[in-house]
């Protein structure tokens, strides 16, 4: 199967982008190098496409009722502008997915919401939200518009200024998570102040045929996925496929460190197991950790105790280019998850020091 391609492929080839494929999509992994992308957010301002990410509206009568009983956050706590972090579960508590839901403005007097699903789940969520739609016999319309958006994301502490300069409405005063639409060059963008990098900055949601127009609206420096992920690894912040994945890797929101996202006086699937678990607890949690001796930790890599029994697996590694320290992400057993503890991390066959680091490893806002 050919891979999917965001809408400015062909630009950012003549940018000279390096591109991977990353969940289905043949996605820019760097423009000029990592280290140059990741220092412009952290230090002034990126852009970078992540339109590969999916996008579905859910709209009718029963819209709130079908989002609440699919996602684990209270959505009846979203009012128009408003968004939150949110994991979707199967029966067992497992997490399929994680995601970011957006109370759009009303449709003909009905909720309406955008929530955006991991790239390449597209389908495969769109199928769920039919499914259990006509099986609970709920009215609301389900419509999968991937392919009708573009998504870019302005990250860095002189992005709100960025933003401010090329809106026509001023979207200054927006708190983390929220949103409104605002204008580009007389193009209708929804705006949030979101992102995936432990910076502050946006994330529009544009028609696909004005892509170009509002990509080249923003004057900076345009950034990759290996940029975003050494950012978030940074920020502690979980990659799909890699910190969970429903069929190799099955981990519980609590697991992960993301039970903030649960709401357990809502009714959703997998709430029952999950409720369950807050009562006993986890056997292991992910942790952030840092390299003491020299090496770069990687995903699939063994966490071993001081005396080499093998305990957890590396989920994320990377050498932070802010830091200048390797550091990564990793399950372990929760006897072994307290900030301080020392760890092994066998790196091309060699055990290397590390210890338990408390995340995010940086300042975040």
């Amino acid at each position: 199967m050919p891979l999917q391609t965001p809408p400015l492929r062909g630009l950012h080839d003549e940018r000279g982008a390096k591109f991977t494929e990353f969940g289905g999509w043949d996605m820019p992994v760097e423009f000029d190098s990592i280290q140059t992308e990741h220092a412009a957010v952290r230090e002034d301002v990126g852009i970078f496409d992540v339109s590969h990410m999916g996008q579905l509206h859910v709209t009718g009568p029963d819209a709130t009722e079908l989002m609440q009983r699919l996602t684990s956050n209270d959505v009846t706590r979203l009012a128009v502008g408003d968004s939150q972090y949110a994991v979707i579960t199967d029966e067992d508590g497992i997490i399929i997915d994680d995601t970011v839901v957006y109370r759009l403005p009303d449709e003909d007097g009905e909720a309406t919401y955008l929530f955006v699903p991991n790239a390449g789940t597209d389908e495969a969520t769109h199928e769920r939200w039919l499914s259990y739609r006509n099986e609970w016999d709920l009215e609301a319309t389900v419509d999968n518009r991937t392919d009708e958006y573009a998504m870019f994301a302005i990250q860095g502490p002189n992005a709100p200024e960025l933003v401010e300069r090329v809106t026509d409405e001023s979207v200054a005063d927006l708190e983390r998570f929220e949103a409104r639409d605002a204008t580009i060059d007389g193009v209708e963008c929804w705006t949030a102040r979101t992102g995936y990098t432990g910076e502050d900055g946006f994330e529009l949601i544009v028609p696909s045929n004005a892509a170009e127009e509002i990509w080249t609206a923003f004057d900076c420096q345009p950034c990759g996925l290996g940029a975003r992920d050494t950012l978030r690894i940074e920020a502690g912040l979980l990659l799909a496929g890699q910190e969970f994945d429903h069929e190799t890797d099955p981990r519980t929101p609590y697991e992960a460190g993301i039970g903030f996202t649960v709401a357990l006086e809502t009714e959703f699937v997998g709430r029952d197991a999950l409720a369950e678990i807050d009562e006993t607890g986890v056997d292991e949690r992910l942790v952030g950790f840092q390299l003491i001796d020299r090496g770069v930790p990687r995903h699939g890599y063994d966490i071993t105790s001081t005396e080499s029994r093998v305990i957890g697996t590396v989920t994320s590694g990377t050498m932070s280019p802010t830091l200048e320290q390797a550091i990564g992400l990793g399950y372990v057993p929760v006897e072994y998850a307290e900030p301080g503890t020392t760890l092994q991390v066998v790196v091309r066959g060699q055990s290397k020091k590390a210890r338990v680091e408390t995340t995010p490893f940086i300042d975040t806002v």
